[in-house]
């Protein structure tokens, strides 16, 4: 096996995570426990530490306070980025809270978060968004650095199984359709060079937990990222979802999720497949059946058959949103504790053996 690790110290590592939505900030919350800036190159439980750590985030979404901000002032969706920011912050307390406080009423503000609006104050002053995210950040004191994929006001276009097109993030979410395949206009959406050049030196690169079509599958899309990514020597490992998703990928497997992200990048990079085994208990079985939602189910064989290995994990949390109520969540500390593993086993042994694979 390849000697993975680009850092000049083996005890700790570079990280890039790469997705979108509420899946990347909460394995973001994960990682950052691993982070060091103090020249530590392990953490208490003897996991390697994290020197650097990345996120580059989808900017495509164009519903509720971020496509309403996209459309009155032309910049990419904040509303994501703002999520990460918050995962990432040293400030946890009241000024995380303030970033997400959302306006319940007002002319013009009712349904707009603080984050969003900040974020575009942000960038009306620095007249680009990427510094805006870096002011944020820095302001928050985030144990990380926070790339979008591109500051293209990119918008995203699918084809779907009957051969219509559906333009826009909202609409290809609402569609009853099954989506074919997806297309960013405009295509030679460019990436940033900050965000490439973390990827050429990252250890390890992590794609997931997210919506398929619309938080994973956009990076990809961004010019000359998957080429990025597959000439990256990074461990590259996929962190599956933990339930199909309704008008994006019900029925579809761990392996199947694999071969979309596989097409729409035109490389076979990863190594390794995170994949959930903990089964859900009836009541959060029941609520997902409600919108023909399941879980996501691990085709551990099928997932080999792509050159992938599997690692197997207790990665399935049930919490009570305030608003969806029960929920299925990832067990972000585990995860996080896994991928560190991972790359300490592969340090020191050419094959890995978690006790978790099949």
């Amino acid at each position: 096996m390849q000697n993975y690790f680009n850092s000049a110290d083996v005890r700790s590592v570079k990280v890039i995570a790469m997705g979108g939505g509420s899946g990347l900030s909460t394995l973001l919350h994960g990682l950052k426990q691993y982070v060091t800036t103090s020249g530590e190159t392990s953490a208490a439980d003897g996991l390697p530490c994290i020197s650097d750590l990345s996120a580059i985030v989808t900017v495509s979404d164009d519903g509720g306070s971020s496509g309403r901000l996209r459309k009155e002032l032309n910049l990419p969706a904040p509303g994501d980025v703002r999520n990460c920011i918050v995962a990432l912050s040293e400030e946890e307390a009241l000024l995380s809270r303030l970033f997400q406080y959302r306006f319940p009423a007002g002319e013009g503000l009712g349904g707009h978060s603080f984050g969003n609006l900040f974020l575009s104050a942000m960038t009306a002053i620095t007249g680009d968004f990427s510094q805006a995210i870096k002011h944020s950040s820095a302001i928050l004191a985030t144990r990380g650095h926070i790339y979008p994929a591109t500051t293209s006001n990119a918008q995203l276009y699918a084809i779907m199984d009957d051969g219509s097109t559906v333009r826009g993030e909202t609409n290809i979410t609402a569609s009853d359709r099954r989506i074919v395949e997806l297309h960013m206009d405009p295509a030679d959406a460019p990436p940033l060079a900050a965000a490439m050049e973390a990827i050429e030196s990252a250890d390890l690169i992590t794609i997931g937990p997210g919506s398929l079509f619309t938080s994973l599958v956009p990076n990809l899309l961004v010019r000359n990222v998957s080429d990025a990514i597959a000439r990256s020597a990074a461990v590259k490992v996929f962190v599956c979802n933990l339930m199909t998703q309704a008008n994006e990928s019900l029925d579809l497997s761990a392996s199947d999720h694999i071969r979309a992200l596989y097409k729409h990048a035109r490389h076979r990079f990863f190594d390794y497949a995170l994949v959930n085994r903990t089964p859900a208990s009836p009541q959060l079985a029941a609520k997902y059946a409600e919108k023909r939602q399941s879980q996501i189910e691990a085709d551990v064989d099928q997932i080999e058959a792509l050159g992938v290995k599997p690692v197997l994990g207790e990665y399935l949390t049930e919490e009570v949103h305030p608003l969806e109520g029960l929920i299925a969540r990832h067990q972000t500390h585990r995860v996080a504790q896994d991928l560190l593993r991972l790359m300490m086993e592969l340090r020191d042994s050419p094959v890995p053996a978690l006790g978790r694979e099949s």
